[in-house]
Order: structure tokens, then C-alpha cells, then sequence
């Protein structure tokens, strides 16, 4: 047994860094899954939930007191996992709605919301997670909990908060019967777009296009208020 293994096995299942990190390999795995697209249908809603889950391990690492690393610099972890076939597998499962509107920061003053990427943001979310993992499972668990903490509010907090209101978004338009219109506006290869780019032509519709293939079957919630 290697000494990461060892150190993982010997820890406190109820200690912090032993949850954190038990959250965010749950993360992984499932993406992982899910970007086979073995199973399409239950795609959107399984993302939900993950997303929703991993969000509660960054909101405990943000409440943390700040991490503080054992070592000044931080350990030469090797050539980085690449993300590129994850990224495309998920935009090719994701196709019909991988592309939503976000708006980077709400205290930003009249800031015009940009085009992103729900497979873009999956894959770069994933890519911090795994840097901290390797730390973790090297036994570098402070290390581990400190990058976690730090890119949590640099990048993929925020990154996964989009890419979370974006799916409860989807999922709340078919589930209330609330069709999505035409999505053919929206580029990632645009420039930020004003409002009148987020004006589609009314009565061109997206739910039925994607409720059968991505488990987003449409219901009638209309009398249930």
C-alpha cells in the first residue's frame, strides 16, 4: 500500500479534509460518467445534482478560516491531466443547450452578460479539482485543502455557480413548462452581447428538441402552484 493510500485509509472519516476531498472525487467520478454519454437521458439532471453537491464543498472550504500551505512553494506536481477529450465530449452530449448566458460578476455595474460554455466550464472546473487531488493523494493534505480553498474563489467557484444556475435554469424551464426559445443567438466566438442579442423570435422553441435525448421530459406543473 503506497503512502498516500496508507495516509487516506489511517484518516478520520469524519475529519474535514477527509469529507472535502471524498466530495470532490465524487465530482469527478460522476463527470467522468456522465461524459461518456452512456446515459443521456438522465445527463442534465444527474450534472444538477453534482454541481449542486460540489457547491456545498466550496461554500465549507469559503467559510474555512484561510488554509494555510506547509511549504512557501508549491510542489512540482508533473505534467497536468488534460481535459480536451472530456471538454468535447461534453459539448457533444450538451450540443442542443451547451451555450448560456452569464454575467461574470453581479457588482460589476451594468456589466453585459457573455456567452459560456456549460462543457468549458465542467472541464476547467474538473482541471483545479484534479491539481488539488493529486496533491491529496500524494498525502500533501494541507497543500490539497489550501489549493482547493484558493482556486475556489479564483476560478471554479464561480465558475461552477454559473454553470449551476445555468442547469437549474434548463431544468425549471421543462419541469414548468416554460419552453425554451431559440438558442441560435447566443456564440461563445461573439463578443460581450447587449440585450438585443438575447431577443430571439418568439414561438421558436427548444424543449421538445432536448426532453427526450438529455432526460428532461417535459410535465404539466401548471396546476400545481
Amino acid at each position: 500500500m503506497s503512502d498516500a493510500t496508507l495516509h487516506s485509509a489511517t484518516q478520520d472519516p469524519n475529519d474535514f479534509a477527509v469529507q472535502i476531498a471524498d466530495q470532490i472525487e465524487s465530482f469527478l467520478v460522476a463527470v467522468g460518467e456522465v461524459a461518456k454519454g452512456d446515459e443521456p437521458d438522465s445527463a442534465i439532471p444527474f450534472l444538477l445534482l453534482e454541481v449542486s453537491q460540489l457547491m456545498l464543498a466550496g461554500g465549507r472550504l469559503g467559510a474555512h478560516e484561510d488554509i494555510v500551505p506547509d511549504e512557501r512553494y508549491e510542489p512540482d506536481l508533473g505534467p497536468e491531466q488534460d481535459v480536451d477529450d472530456l471538454r468535447e465530449n461534453l459539448a457533444r452530449l450538451l450540443e442542443p443547450i451547451d451555450v448560456y448566458s452569464e454575467v461574470f460578476d453581479p457588482y460589476e455595474p451594468r456589466k453585459a452578460p457573455v456567452p459560456a460554455r456549460i462543457s468549458d466550464d465542467l472541464a476547467d472546473v474538473v482541471a483545479d479539482l484534479r491539481h488539488g487531488m493529486a496533491h491529496y493523494r500524494a498525502g500533501r493534505v494541507t497543500e490539497a485543502l489550501w489549493w482547493w480553498q484558493f482556486s475556489y474563489f479564483s476560478n471554479w467557484g464561480s465558475t461552477a455557480s454559473a454553470t449551476l444556475r445555468a442547469l437549474h435554469s434548463l431544468l425549471a424551464h421543462v419541469r414548468l413548462d416554460q419552453p425554451l426559445q431559440e438558442l441560435d443567438g447566443l456564440d461563445t466566438d461573439q463578443s460581450p452581447m447587449g440585450d438585443e442579442t438575447l431577443e430571439f423570435e418568439a414561438g421558436e422553441v427548444m424543449a421538445e428538441e432536448i426532453a427526450g435525448p438529455l432526460g428532461l421530459r417535459e410535465a404539466n406543473h401548471a396546476d400545481h402552484r
